[in-house]
């Protein structure tokens, strides 16, 4: 399996220009190689494939010399970003969805270049991992916070704001835990649990940005008060970037640390086959979007796929209406949330019952699980 691994540059002003430039660069070759593709089917009803833009790229960097100082193999994959990026449309375009079509990249949406064989050139790193090698770059400072595993693919040099990093991928061997046959059900939220499980136990929503719903209004104010094109709306859009950047890492960092310690006490977690897209477009998208559930589920997902962990998305409907003693089913409001069960009497916390429903119908309904993640 592939693993990523992301760590902090702290490259010199110099160093910082010359990752600027490269990134420049390749999104100035990006932006020729789509031209050439809308051109070529405008004009002459042409399609030009990946191969036949990457037999051009020799001619390229003898014709420009400030392609020179780039690594053939990033601009080979920069046209491949462009073919991916075709690909993506007409496979949705077959599909019915929106398909939307390839844009031009501005200077703020194109923010990495990559090494496609780290591995063996482009990058090595030095002074057991201090330090960096980056072709075009030189030797920048790098904060290794955890050991890289396994066998180096590729490296993506990502710039985050005024910060850069370095991630890397690589291949990794499964690390799979002690055989677990406890099972649990998840009944996700937003307010004021983001999880709530089917042994009674609750995770508080952290609720980032609503915290820092206050600063954010401020900075956003600031922002629409400057002029367009000077340099201190430049610094006030750089100060909401950050703020959202760091909203979006405190809410990573919450889902990282939750599903480990599921992934740790349980062999099999099941939870909600939700359409998280259709909530997100609700009423209720505020609190889902802040509670980042698909995010959150991702992360779940993979986790127990490295572990030897079973994952299991089962059918939401009636979970929070069924009693999970008895059976019997009793629309009620959201906002009761107390379940007390007119046919047996059995007394739950509503979401903790829903819980229960969630694991008794991935044991009992094995034919509806919906989506689930089979691990050997």
């Amino acid at each position: 399996m592939r693993k990523a691994f992301k760590y902090r540059l702290y490259p010199t002003q110099p160093q910082a220009r010359d990752l600027e430039r490269t990134l420049s660069l390749c999104r100035q070759l990006y932006n020729a190689a789509l031209q050439e593709r809308r051109e070529a089917y405008r004009r002459a009803g042409k399609s030009v494939g990946f191969y036949e833009q990457k037999r051009w790229l020799p001619e390229i960097r003898a014709e420009l010399p400030e392609y020179k100082g780039i690594h053939s193999q990033v601009l080979q994959n920069v046209v491949e970003r462009v073919d991916k990026a075709f690909q993506g449309f007409f496979r949705r375009v077959k599909e019915g969805e929106k398909p939307g079509y390839p844009r031009f990249k501005g200077q703020e949406r194109y923010d990495s270049f990559t090494f496609p064989q780290a591995g063996t050139t482009g990058v090595k790193l030095q002074e057991d991992g201090k330090r960096v090698l980056i072709h075009g770059i030189g030797s920048v400072k790098m904060k290794l916070h955890r050991p890289l595993e396994g066998r180096l693919k590729t490296a993506t040099l990502k710039r985050e704001g005024d910060d850069w990093y370095i991630v890397f991928v690589c291949e990794t061997e499964p690390k799979p835990l002690p055989e677990n046959r406890a099972a649990i059900g998840i009944d996700l939220g937003t307010n004021p649990h983001f999880l709530i499980a089917s042994d009674g136990e609750m995770v508080q929503a952290p609720r980032y940005f609503q915290k820092a719903q206050a600063k954010l209004a401020t900075a956003q104010r600031n922002l629409s008060r400057k002029k367009r094109g000077s340099h201190r709306r430049k610094q006030a859009r750089r100060r909401v970037a950050k703020l959202h950047r760091k909203i979006a890492n405190q809410r990573k960092d919450f889902h990282h640390k939750t599903a480990r310690k599921l992934v740790n006490a349980y062999g099999t977690i099941v939870h909600e086959d939700l359409n998280i897209l259709g909530l997100a477009r609700s009423r209720t998208a505020k609190g889902v979007l802040d509670a980042g559930w698909a995010q959150f589920l991702q992360i779940l997902a993979y986790k127990a796929e490295e572990a030897g962990r079973r994952v299991v998305g089962v059918d939401p409907r009636h979970t929070s209406q069924d009693c999970p003693v008895c059976g019997y089913r009793e629309k009620k409001p959201l906002w009761v949330r107390v379940f007390r069960c007119s046919g047996c009497g059995s007394y739950f916390h509503r979401d903790v019952a829903s819980a229960i429903n969630v694991l008794t119908k991935a044991r009992t309904e094995p034919s509806g699980m919906g989506t689930a993640w089979a691990v050997p």
